[in-house]
């Protein structure tokens, strides 16, 4: 019996093998970039060195160095000469990721330029809708471009609904205030997401399991953190991960982020990306009555991030999936010194992410 069950025994594990192949990327930890305005710095022709001063497509020297995903912004009718993430130019730089092997992370601004905490503007032609109707606005228009970015073959891995929604979005119908709860538009929020939520679960299907990403500001604060998610929990809102901004001007100290993701990995059990981080390799403007976590060097720069990345790994239960830097095209705090050459910050993941492809010739199970 025992030797039959031994012959038998790689057959048994034969489908479960095949199925991890059409999974989704449960054990990818994202090293990761907003990568928006990627396209638009080199369609302007300007041009970007690797440490050797060989001149490269970003996109090659950030995978050659071991960055495996990449974030897009989309907004609805961009309205300034910046900002120009429409459908169109995020198919075609999802294509450029698709094209160096990166996983692809979408983020809906819902809205037609920034949103932030501090701003999340209605698009224009959904201004005098009423909240019905902006609902099924939002519904169609995620539809429409998941649709278009999966007739193009580039289907995000990962979608965020809304852009750091700590405080809602759709002002003024989905605001949420801290300090006045009872005047907040929880349960609009929660219809919105569920508009987002249904098209992308349809526009997917079974074909490819897209994870949905809930994205706040509140990397260093657990109680807004525990007021947030318990909301979407009462409204069960349909996501599968927690994504936060966590910048040392605004949202605390390298422990208040180890602390609020401890809490967060045990209360919701999710996944959880730090989405959003970002520091100074000169000085910048935020220290000024406060002395920084660390120099605002490019050494300075590249030990925050290994700093931030080494306590999501620490998050409980393996929860830690990713961080991604906002954003490597930036002045100042960006990947790339005045001469367009790529800083030290580059390395920051190395020890983790090399080599990017494997030298035996077996191929990994992802």
């Amino acid at each position: 019996m025992i030797r039959r069950i031994i012959r038998l025994f790689p057959l048994l594990f034969l489908p479960a093998i095949i199925l991890a192949q059409d999974l989704p990327y449960n054990n990818s930890y994202a090293f990761g970039l907003d990568v928006s305005f990627v396209k638009q710095q080199e369609d302007n022709g300007n041009k970007f060195m690797d440490t050797d001063s060989t001149v490269k497509p970003c996109l090659q020297i950030f995978r050659e160095h071991g960055y495996n995903w990449g974030r897009i912004m989309i907004c609805n009718e961009p309205v300034s000469g910046r900002l120009v993430q429409d459908t169109e130019y995020v198919v075609s730089a999802a294509q450029d990721l698709k094209k160096y092997g990166y996983r692809f992370l979408l983020d809906y601004m819902m809205s037609n330029g920034w949103a932030n905490p501090m701003v999340q503007p209605v698009p224009s032609l959904w201004k005098n809708m009423a909240h019905p109707k902006k609902v099924k606005a939002v519904y169609q228009y995620v539809k429409e471009t998941m649709t278009a970015l999966k007739d193009a073959g580039v289907m995000p891995d990962m979608v965020q609904i809304g852009n750091e929604i700590g405080n809602g979005f759709l002002w003024p119908d989905g605001r949420i205030r801290y300090d006045s709860l009872e005047f907040s538009k929880w349960k609009n929020v929660a219809e919105y997401l569920a508009a987002g939520a249904k098209a992308i679960r349809e526009v997917s299907g079974k074909e490819k399991y897209v994870k949905i990403m809930l994205h706040v500001d509140h990397g260093g604060d657990i109680e807004m953190t525990k007021t947030f998610f318990n909301k979407m929990r009462e409204y069960k809102v349909d996501y599968d991960v927690i994504g936060f901004s966590f910048y040392p001007w605004s949202h605390g100290t390298l422990l208040d982020l180890r602390d609020n993701l401890r809490f967060a990995a045990k209360e919701y059990g999710r996944e959880i990306i730090v989405v959003e981080t970002g520091y100074y390799w000169r000085p910048g403007n935020y220290f000024r009555n406060a002395k920084p976590p660390v120099p605002e060097t490019p050494q300075g720069q590249r030990d925050w991030l290994e700093a931030v990345n080494e306590i999501v790994m620490g998050t409980p239960d393996g929860l830690g999936k990713g961080v991604f830097w906002w954003e490597p095209m930036s002045r100042g705090r960006g990947y790339f010194d005045e001469g367009r050459k790529v800083q030290p910050i580059i390395h920051a993941f190395e020890k983790y992410s090399l080599p990017v492809n494997r030298t035996d010739g077996q191929t990994r199970i992802q």
